[in-house]
C-alpha cells in the first residue's frame, strides 16, 4: 500500500487540541502575590469570572490585573459590579502583607457596598492543630 494513513495523526491532533482547550483557561495569572497558605477548602466554582481584588507586598492595589490607587477604588468597583451578576469580591493579599493594611482594604469594601468577600488562600497548609492533639495550646493544667 503506498498511500499514508493520517486517520491516527489526525486522532491525535484532535486530543491535543481539547487538552489545550480546557488547559488554556487555566493558565490566566493575575498580579503576582504570595498567598498564605490555609486548611480551608476551596469554594464552588461560578459562571462568570471572580471579581478579585489583590494587595501586593507593598500594599498597592490591583483590580483583575489594573492597578489602581486607593482613592479610586470604590468607584470602579461599583462601575464593573453594575454590569455583573454576582456582588462577590475575591480578595487576594500577600502573606507579607500587615493585617492592617487588609483590614483597611475590607472595612473599605464594606463601606462600599461590597458584603461578600471572600480571601483567597493557597491550600495544603498546617490546619493549627485540627484535628491534632499535641498543637491545641493547652497545657493540661
Amino acid at each position: 500500500m503506498s498511500e499514508i494513513n493520517i486517520t491516527p495523526m489526525v486522532d491525535v491532533m484532535l486530543v491535543l487540541l481539547i487538552i489545550f482547550m480546557v488547559a488554556a483557561p487555566m493558565l490566566t495569572v493575575g498580579v503576582p502575590v504570595e498567598l498564605p497558605k490555609t486548611a480551608a477548602a476551596a469554594l464552588p466554582t461560578e459562571q462568570e469570572e471572580p471579581l478579585t481584588v489583590t494587595v501586593t507586598a507593598d500594599g498597592r492595589l490591583a483590580i483583575q490585573t489594573t492597578e489602581v490607587a486607593d482613592a479610586e477604588m470604590i468607584g470602579k468597583l461599583q462601575a464593573i459590579a453594575a454590569e455583573r451578576t454576582s456582588k462577590k469580591i475575591y480578595l487576594r493579599a500577600d502573606g507579607a502583607v500587615a493585617y492592617e493594611r487588609v483590614a483597611q482594604v475590607m472595612g473599605a469594601l464594606n463601606a462600599g457596598g461590597f458584603n461578600e468577600i471572600a480571601f483567597v488562600t493557597d491550600a495544603a497548609a498546617p490546619s493549627l492543630g485540627a484535628g491534632d492533639a499535641s498543637n491545641t495550646g493547652n497545657d493540661g493544667g
